[in-house]
This record gives C-alpha cells, structure tokens and sequence, in this order.
C-alpha cells in the first residue's frame, strides 16, 4: 500500500486486529524511527525495507493484538510494564528475502 504521509501509513498498520508483523519500505531515515518508535508500529515485529516473512527465530519475537498470545507467558513475564520489538532494516540496493524465495518482476 502506498502512503502520502507517515501519520497515514501508521494510522493504517496500526488500524487493524493483527500484529504480527510489519514493514515499511522508505528511504526517508525519520519515517523509518519513527515507525520503529512506541509512536510507531504496534507489531511484535517491524521491519524497514524488507519484507515481513522472514524467520526471525532469534529475535524476541510474541504476536501482538488478535494475533497472538503475546510473550507474558514465558521467560520474558517480568518485562509485563515494558514494550519490545524485533526490527530489521535494510539500506542497502537489494531485497533479501527468507527461505529462498524470489520475486520476479
């Protein structure tokens, strides 16, 4: 989906029951933080510049919202008043994606 503003785009990842993952794609470095930031993405994951289906096993990584049980369970229940996330982001010319998978266009 394409945004006009960065409010826009978050007010968009941010308007629905999931929250699993998210990405933005952008080479403006203040819209970036800003969607990694607690204004931001609400996701157990964000990523800047790649895509959402990686498998980022070693993150800290618990859905968020419907999608999800979230972390409160396991080892990280005494971090119940504090908000983590798992971010990537990419700068670089290519777009590395997970399991192999290619996109030709």
């Amino acid at each position: 989906m394409k945004y006009k503003t960065i409010d826009e785009a978050i007010a968009m990842q941010n308007g629905v029951p999931q929250g699993l993952s998210s990405s933005m794609f952008t080479l403006n470095i203040r819209e970036a933080e800003l969607f990694l930031s607690h204004k931001g993405s609400d996701c157990g994951i964000a990523n800047i510049n790649i895509g959402t289906s990686g498998a980022e096993i070693g993150g800290a990584f618990g859905g968020e919202k419907e999608t999800g049980g979230g972390r409160e369970s396991g080892s990280d229940a005494w971090k119940a008043y504090m908000r983590r996330q798992t971010n990537t982001l990419n700068w670089g010319s290519t777009l590395p994606l997970a399991q192999g998978i290619k996109f030709d266009f």
